[in-house]
């Protein structure tokens, strides 16, 4: 198989790359690196193509889809607050990005096309766990421009009869997890400040909880979406389970001081993964107390992150709280 994945060189995307070439695909990565890094993808860089390149904007970039048998979609701008004070970059990154990639595909007559959707879409849900069938509520920026590039997905699927499934993952964690940038995923945050030594920062009381999903769960989950023969589906990928911000803290071990709470947020997120389990036999298999002990052995990742403390979260999370309240 000829496989490309944009965002290859992310998180979520350098992980499918090792386990695409692990299956034996060819492999065409395309990224900008706003939020990937070569680094990631250093260990395999002899064995894939590796394109530079701009999504949000046609280029040469789109005479790589020549001959693709299977694209994944997974190059994006994540973050509440950059999309709260930029909504305009969150648009091009993954409307118009996932508009111009799609056409790609459509032109290219590829096979298989799945996207990185966002468990972001639901907002605040009336029930736990979350089924597919939820209401859709975006309370920020990213949360709808991840929402409106699903709905292009699904729609080049009911128009084109280009073979779509969309992916929506809730919190994935694991190694190679962003580093950098503006405050946000818990992990990132707390493994840069156990590195420092410094209190783990803990948002309200630490009793919310949220649907916590090793990366390698997230991949295969990719892997058995382009392997089926369903299109224009839409599946939670989650861990059929939700953990706490202080059970969390338990197994990274240290001290932690306690932030605001922000607006905008759910107590919980908890994926309803029947429907996957169901339709493409897919389950989780990574357990948070795995998961942890994980990361924390590739701990050194983390030693160039940003270290947040109290006062400086105040500053970076001023406009999520004016807005958002």
């Amino acid at each position: 198989m000829r496989t490309l994945v944009t965002g290859g060189a992310g998180f979520i995307g350098s992980h499918l790359v090792d386990l695409l070439l692990d299956e034996g695909h060819e492999v065409v990565v395309l990224d900008n690196y706003s939020t990937g890094r070569k680094d990631n993808l250093h260990h395999v860089s002899n064995l894939l193509k590796l394109v530079e390149c701009d999504l949000s904007v046609p280029g040469d970039w789109i005479n790589e889809f020549k001959g693709i048998d299977w694209v994944f979609h997974l190059a994006s701008l994540a973050d509440i607050v950059p999309s709260i004070q930029n909504p305009e970059s969150y648009h091009r990154a993954n409307v118009d990005g996932t508009f111009h990639v799609l056409q790609a595909c459509r032109h290219a007559n590829i096979k298989r096309f799945i996207y990185a959707a966002s468990s972001s879409c639901y907002g605040i849900p009336d029930n736990y766990p979350t089924s597919e069938n939820a209401e859709i509520r975006p309370q920020y920026p990213y949360a709808l421009a991840k929402r409106m590039g699903e709905e292009l997905v699904m729609h080049w699927s009911q128009v084109y009869k280009l073979p779509t499934i969309s992916l929506r993952f809730f919190n994935v964690y694991g190694p190679r997890s962003r580093t950098s940038g503006t405050y946000g995923a818990v992990f990132g945050v707390f493994l840069a400040q156990k590195l420092a030594g410094v209190p783990f920062t803990v948002v309200g009381n630490g009793e919310q909880t949220r649907d916590f999903t090793y990366v390698t769960d997230i991949v295969k989950a990719l892997l058995a979406a382009a392997k089926s023969k369903k299109s224009g589906k839409i599946y939670n990928v989650g861990s059929g389970a939700t953990v706490s911000v202080n059970r969390i803290v338990e197994l990274l071990g240290g001290e932690k001081v306690y932030v605001p709470r922000r607006p905008g947020e759910p107590d919980s997120t908890f994926a309803d993964i029947t429907k996957i389990t169901n339709d493409l036999d897919w389950r989780p298999s990574v357990s948070i107390e795995e998961g942890v002990a994980a990361i924390i052995e590739n701990i050194e990742y983390w030693r160039d992150a940003p270290v947040w403390e109290p006062e400086t979260i105040a500053d970076a999370t001023e406009d999520w709280f004016k807005y958002l309240s």
